[in-house]
C-alpha cells in the first residue's frame, strides 16, 4: 500500500510539472521517511547520490552527447538531407524517404530522439511541403524519423538502460543496430503504402545523374565514417563503450576542423549544451537511485517476483503484459524516467522468468519511444509542430500510420528475440 501511495505522489508531482528528477527525488525521500524515519533519509542522501554517479560507464553519456554537439556544430549534418534526396532521384515520395534516411544517419551520432526531431524539422519539413508533399505526411515522417535516435547507437537511452539494468553497455548498444534499421525500413514501407493509396500526397523527386549521386556521397561519408569507427571499435572489442565515445569525440573534433568550424564560439556552445544535458541525465540517475533504495527497502520486488512466477499462465504472457504497460507509460511519461523508475522492479521479474535483459531493454525502449509521437505528451510532435508552424493536431494525425509501423517492429522483436541478440552474441564470440 505504501508503494502505491508513493507512486501516486510521484504521478501527482509529474502532473504538477515538477521537473522529473525532483519529482522522483521527493517521492523517494517521502517513502524513506515513512519506512525508516529521518535517520534513514540522511544516511541515504549522504551515500547514494555520490555512488550513483561514480560508475565509470556513465562517462559514455556525456562523451557521446559532446560528440553529437561537435558533429552538429561542424555543419556536417546540414548536407545529409540534400545528399539523401539526390540519391533517391525521381522515385515518387523520394524526398520523404530521404528524410528517413537522413534521420537514420543523424541518429547514428545524436543519441537523442528530440534533438534528431528538432534538427530534421528545420532541415526537412519545409523542404517536403515546398515540393508539394501533404503537410500531415511531411510532419509525421519527420516526427517518426526522430525516434530512430533511441535505437541506433550511440543511443543515450540504451546506455542509460544498460547502466540501470547492470547489463553490458557495449552489447546493449550493438543490440540496437538491427532493430533500429528495422524501424527505419518500417517507416519507408509505410511511406510507400501511404503514397500508393494517395499518390497526390507525394510528387516525384528531381532526376539526378550518376555523377551527381556519386558526388552526393561526400555529404554522407563523414558522419557514416564516424559511426562505423565508434560502433566498430565496440563491436570488435577493441575498446569499451566509454573509450569509443572518447575516440568519437576526437573524430568529431577533427570533423569540425576539416569543415573549418573549429571556432571558440562553436566549442563553447558544444560544451555548454553537452554539460546541460549531462547534468539533467545524471540528476535523474541520482534521484532514481534514491527512489530505488526506497523500493528495495519496501521489499516489493521479491514479493512481485514470487507472485508473478506463481501465476498459472505462460511466462511469455506475463512479459507481454509488462511490455504493454511500457507502451501505455510512454504516452504519459518521459522515456528516461520510465526506465529509471520501472526497470529495477520489472527486470528481476523478467529475468526470473528466463528472458534476456538486453532483449527486454530493446523492446521496452522501442515501445516507450512510441510515446514521442502519440498524445498527450508526444514531445517529437510538439517540436516538429513548432518548427514547421503547423497545428499540433495535424502533426499527431500525420504520425498515426508510423505509430503502427513502429509497433509492428516491436511485435516482431517480441516474437523473435534472436533478431535483437544475434549481434551481441557475435560480438561475444569474437
Amino acid at each position: 500500500m505504501l508503494v502505491l501511495t508513493i507512486t501516486a505522489v510521484l504521478l501527482a508531482l509529474i502532473l504538477l510539472r515538477i521537473p522529473i528528477a525532483f519529482a522522483i527525488l521527493i517521492s523517494g525521500i517521502v517513502g524513506l521517511l515513512a519506512l525508516g524515519g529521518p535517520a534513514d533519509v540522511v544516511g541515504v542522501l549522504m551515500t547514494i547520490p555520490q555512488s550513483a554517479v561514480g560508475n565509470n560507464s556513465l562517462a559514455a553519456i556525456p562523451l557521446f552527447i559532446l560528440m553529437a554537439q561537435f558533429v552538429l556544430h561542424s555543419g556536417a549534418l546540414s548536407s545529409l538531407f540534400d545528399s539523401a534526396k539526390v540519391l533517391v532521384g525521381r522515385m515518387r515520395g523520394g524526398t520523404a524517404h530521404a528524410a528517413v534516411g537522413a534521420g537514420a544517419i543523424f541518429a547514428a551520432v545524436s543519441g537523442s530522439s528530440t534533438a534528431a526531431a528538432a534538427t530534421l524539422a528545420h532541415t526537412s519539413t519545409g523542404e517536403l511541403t515546398r515540393h508539394g508533399y501533404d503537410k500531415r505526411l511531411s510532419a509525421g515522417v519527420v516526427a517518426a524519423a526522430g525516434t530512430l535516435a533511441a535505437m541506433i547507437p550511440p543511443s543515450v537511452l540504451l546506455i542509460f538502460y544498460a547502466i540501470t539494468a547492470e547489463a553490458g553497455v557495449g552489447p546493449t548498444l550493438i543490440a540496437g543496430i538491427i532493430p533500429g534499421l528495422l524501424v527505419a525500413a518500417a517507416l519507408l514501407i509505410t511511406i510507400t503504402i501511404l503514397i500508393t493509396f494517395n499518390s497526390s500526397s507525394a510528387p516525384r523527386g528531381e532526376a539526378s545523374t550518376g555523377s551527381q549521386k556519386f558526388r552526393s556521397l561526400a555529404g554522407l561519408l563523414p558522419v557514416a565514417a564516424l559511426f562505423i569507427l565508434v560502433v566498430g571499435l565496440v563491436f570488435l572489442g577493441v575498446t569499451t563503450a566509454t573509450e569509443a565515445a572518447a575516440v568519437g569525440c576526437l573524430g568529431a573534433l577533427g570533423l569540425m576542423l576539416g569543415k573549418k568550424e573549429l571556432t571558440w564560439a562553436n566549442l563553447t556552445k558544444s560544451f555548454a549544451e553537452a554539460l546541460s544535458s549531462s547534468i539533467m541525465i545524471l540528476t535523474i540517475i541520482m534521484a532514481a537511485h534514491v527512489f530505488g533504495h526506497f523500493i528495495t527497502e519496501s521489499q516489493v520486488t521479491p514479493h512481485l517476483v514470487d507472485s508473478l512466477s506463481a501465476l498459472p499462465i505462460a511466462p511469455i504472457v506475463i512479459v507481454a503484459i509488462i511490455a504493454f504497460g511500457y507502451l501505455i507509460l510512454g504516452f504519459f511519461m518521459d522515456q528516461m524516467a520510465i526506465i529509471a523508475l520501472t526497470v529495477p522492479v520489472t527486470l528481476p521479474v523478467v529475468t526470473e522468468l528466463g528472458f534476456d535483459p538486453i532483449w527486454f531493454g530493446i523492446v521496452v525502449i522501442l515501445l516507450a519511444e512510441i510515446g514521442l509521437i502519440t498524445p498527450p505528451l508526444g514531445l517529437n510532435v510538439f517540436v516538429v509542430a513548432q518548427a514547421a508552424r503547423m497545428p499540433v493536431e495535424d502533426v499527431f494525425r500525420g504520425s498515426v500510420p508510423f505509430v503502427f509501423a513502429i509497433l509492428a517492429v516491436g511485435v516482431l522483436l517480441f516474437a523473435f528475440p534472436q533478431i535483437v541478440l544475434i549481434l551481441p552474441e557475435m560480438m561475444g564470440s569474437l
